[in-house]
């Protein structure tokens, strides 16, 4: 799936970078181009994309603090700046749009979900966002927004696909050393999920293209992926049990939204060496994910890919109802019981809106 990817505020942005580096280092040219749009000047300043710089007139390149609603009124302000960077970016080769955003902080949260909004109104590819819940440990104002942000960006979007950064990270890693690792992990499970297709190694007996990802994202809503590999045998006969134990893995333990299973669709796609795929192993990858998932609507294929290892990606569509998402929005609902001593208008109200107006 070819895509332009716009990163918003500092994850989005680190997230974008590594995406693209991701690709080209692969070679695989899904990613079209890249962009980085943010509210703090330093933290455009090292990323190797195209970048821009909005709200200068109201924080003067200092970055929102935090505050989504600020955040959602400087992207609404100076859309017109960041769609007109866009220009010639998102040509007849694009096939999606990317919005890539941290949904804790200022700018991403409150960001996102207005310039998913535009997109979607200028152009006719879908427009999806991923999104980086933060961590536990990262503060009760980064629940609040991510929160809020997640339930208006879940409309916007076409679908929202989500990591949570708990999944990811490790004990004992510095806060930067996590976001990093977390980066990295990230880029390769999406680099090869939009990749499937588009550049393959020799030829495989039924490849993946851009139209399963999208079929299988149609239902909208929230999305995870999961990922897992192995060492390949030579022999394709030999390689079934690692198929199976691969994709187990992924969804079971590998997903970037732990215990999100049921799904309302889902992509198994193999990885490897086309002559060392085997066509039992697929079958039966896409059978325990119709069964595990409860869904009726799973696809499965190949990506033919120059590798000693099979990997399988596992893309699940329709994932609100999983433990996880439930126990984000307690967690989040949560912290903006915590936060009613604001003098703005008690946002707990605006929670149990189930028909929640854009952040503006």
């Amino acid at each position: 799936m070819k895509t332009v990817l716009i990163g918003v505020g500092q994850a989005g942005g680190k997230l974008t970078s590594a995406l693209q580096s991701f690709d080209r280092r692969m070679g695989f040219g899904a990613v079209l181009d890249a962009v980085a749009v943010n509210t703090a000047r330093a933290d455009l300043q090292s990323l190797p994309v195209e970048t821009v710089l909005i709200g200068q007139d109201r924080v003067s390149g200092h970055g929102v603090g935090g505050d989504n609603e600020l955040g959602a009124e400087v992207m609404e302000s100076d859309q017109t700046e960041v769609m007109s960077a866009l220009d010639g970016r998102v040509t007849a080769e694009a096939e999606s749009i990317f919005v890539v955003a941290g949904l804790g902080g200022g700018s991403g949260s409150g960001g996102a979900p207005v310039l998913a909004k535009a997109l979607a109104r200028v152009y006719d590819v879908p427009v999806y966002v991923l999104g980086i819940l933060p961590g536990r440990d990262e503060g009760a104002m980064y629940q609040v927004n991510a929160g809020r942000s997640l339930k208006t960006v879940a409309r916007e979007a076409d679908a929202v696909l989500l990591v949570d950064n708990d999944a990811f990270r490790s004990s004992g890693e510095s806060m930067s050393e996590g976001y990093d690792a977390i980066n990295e992990a990230i880029a390769r499970r999406v680099g090869l999920l939009l990749a499937a297709g588009e550049a393959t190694e020799g030829v495989g007996e039924s490849v993946v293209d851009s139209s399963e990802v999208i079929n299988t994202l149609r239902s909208g809503g929230i999305a995870a992926l999961g990922y897992a590999s192995a060492e390949a045998s030579p022999n394709a006969e030999d390689n079934i049990n690692a198929v199976m134990s691969t994709t187990r893995s992924a969804v079971l333990t590998g997903t970037s939204l732990p215990d999100a299973s049921d799904a309302d669709s889902a992509l198994v796609v193999i990885a490897g060496e086309p002559d060392t795929i085997p066509r039992k192993g697929v079958e039966r990858a896409r059978r325990w994910v119709e069964e595990e998932t409860g869904s009726l609507e799973v696809r499965g294929g190949d990506f033919p890919l120059e590798s000693g290892r099979i990997a399988s990606l596992v893309l699940l569509g329709g994932v609100e109802r999983s433990e996880r998402v439930e126990s984000f929005m307690e967690r989040a609902r949560e912290a903006i019981d915590r936060a009613k001593t604001e003098t703005r208008a008690d946002p707990k109200e605006m929670w149990h809106n189930d028909d929640l107006d854009d952040l503006l």
